[in-house]
């Protein structure tokens, strides 16, 4: 085949469901000390200078600290100002570091000292290992996310600050041309200043998730704001067990009166449903709006050209990917995925939409394509987008060996001259290590990288939060 590519642009998500997905959606996000995507640069990884390992004395080494580029000069500067600091000329209450700041968020081996035993939630004032002042932000002495920084500025946040931040950050979806209006993500975390929180629209109804307790609180805070800009009127937010447990708290979910378990929305030409009660997160994943905007063109052009494909959908969640393919024109779709309710539900989707040529499979993902490959089953375009496998810095190898795997295993599904299309959403996971395990699990197949995608405006990143660029989409073809 050629390759019949165009610029489509904007107008889901699946998962391997023994994982549960957990994406970042959280941005983030916007994640629990047991499942971020952002978690501090793995050992060795971005800065070849600094050692996150344990330094020579037996102590917490070097996280927060150079570890080889300062002079003795430059340690005794150090023990010094330590020595000399006048805490009583520090805003109360405060959190000194062992380090520098590097982004956003404090891991806890990052802090030194503490004006008092501080409750977790408490606001503070953050000092790096020179007494200097780098901002504000909360604080959870139980969680390995000490501090999520919410603002540099001098002065404490106040209720004035969260709802400027809050228009702020409705306005800019409003304004730009390229997020639909009626279903996109409205708040990305750190990436619209509002840490450990994301929140979608669907029409009218706002949906929040909270990876940290007094994040909870503070959407509540601002949601007539969020009302009074996007004219919604409905609302459901969610403190999860994980986070809950990584806070030392306790989860719940809150809802407005009219708040429906279950609804419809138009994304492009396809209508989904959404049952709150049963989906992960905040119900759908608009991360991926484009890139399924992107795989409808691409099939619409080999069939228009005659030609319509045979598409896989690994780890297919509700239907994204699949249902996009099956209305654009593909001759045969199959869909699975392990997660049982979700498969019923990309069902339920296929036939609100009256597709067809779709089918999908409730199957792990793993055994699945195996039994295709003994089954000598090859596709014209093959879609991998599984959960997150790297939570956090502690299971980056074996996320890594997940990755490789399933990869290994779709990419001989893909006829010669076929396409591939394999997704990451795990934000420690850059783009150049996920790009060398797709040329691993390639072996002896020439791939040839035709794009390389991520999320949509909408989720915008902070320049010192990378991780927040959680999701990267690798389009390729095979000889």
């Amino acid at each position: 085949m050629g390759s019949p590519w165009d610029n489509a642009g904007a107008g889901n998500r699946g998962g391997q469901r023994d994982d549960h997905r957990d994406r970042e959606d959280r941005g983030s996000s916007d994640s629990s000390d047991e499942g971020g995507d952002g978690d501090d640069y793995r050992r060795g990884g971005r800065d070849g200078q600094r050692n996150y390992g344990r330094d020579d004395r037996g102590g917490h080494g070097a996280r927060g600290h150079e570890s080889s580029g300062r002079s003795d000069g430059g340690q005794w500067r150090r023990d010094h100002q330590r020595s000399t600091a006048r805490p009583e000329n520090r805003m109360e209450p405060w959190v000194s570091l062992r380090g520098p700041m590097r982004g956003p968020r404090v891991w806890s081996g990052d802090v030194d000292r503490t004006s008092e035993r501080h409750k977790a939630g408490t606001m503070v004032a953050v000092y790096d290992q020179y007494e200097e002042f780098r901002g504000w932000g909360f604080y959870h002495p139980h969680s390995r996310i000490a501090v999520r920084l919410v603002t540099r500025d001098n002065s404490e946040p106040t209720e004035e600050f969260w709802h400027e931040r809050a228009r702020a950050a409705a306005e800019r979806r409003l304004s730009d041309p390229d997020i639909p209006n009626e279903v996109c993500r409205i708040l990305h975390a750190e990436g619209d200043d509002f840490p450990a929180l994301t929140m979608d629209r669907y029409g009218e109804l706002l949906v929040a998730e909270a990876y940290s307790e007094p994040m909870a609180a503070i959407f509540e805070m601002v949601l007539p704001t969020f009302h009074e800009v996007l004219g919604t009127k409905e609302h459901r937010v969610v403190y999860d067990e994980t986070a809950a447990r990584a806070e030392g708290g306790i989860p719940f979910e809150k809802r407005s009166a009219g708040c429906p378990p279950r609804f419809q929305f138009e994304e492009g030409a396809i209508t989904y449903e959404v049952f709150q009660a049963e989906g992960h997160k905040t119900g759908f994943f608009c991360d991926q709006r484009e890139n399924r905007a992107r795989l409808a063109a691409l099939v619409k052009r080999l069939a228009d050209a005659g030609n319509p494909p045979t598409v896989l959908d690994v780890c297919s969640y509700t239907g994204g990917f699949a249902l996009n393919a099956a209305a654009a024109g593909a001759s045969e779709v199959r869909g699975i995925d392990l997660d049982e309710k979700a498969i019923a539900q990309a069902k339920r989707n296929a036939n609100i939409n009256h597709l067809k040529n779709i089918k999908f499979t409730h199957a792990d993902a793993f055994s699945y394509l195996r039994t295709l490959q003994r089954n000598g089953q090859e596709y014209d375009i093959v879609i991998v987008d599984p959960p997150k496998f790297i939570r956090s810095r502690r299971d980056f190898e074996e996320g890594k060996a997940k990755y490789n795997d399933i990869n290994k295993l779709a990419i001989p599904l893909v006829k010669e001259g076929g396409f591939f299309i394999s997704c990451s959403c795990s934000g420690l996971l850059e783009p150049l290590t996920f790009q060398e395990i797709i040329r691993r699990a390639a072996r002896l197949r020439t791939i040839r990288v035709l794009r390389e995608t991520g999320a949509g405006p909408d989720h915008p990143v902070r320049i010192d939060f990378p991780e927040g660029r959680y999701l990267k989409a690798l389009w390729t073809q095979l000889d």
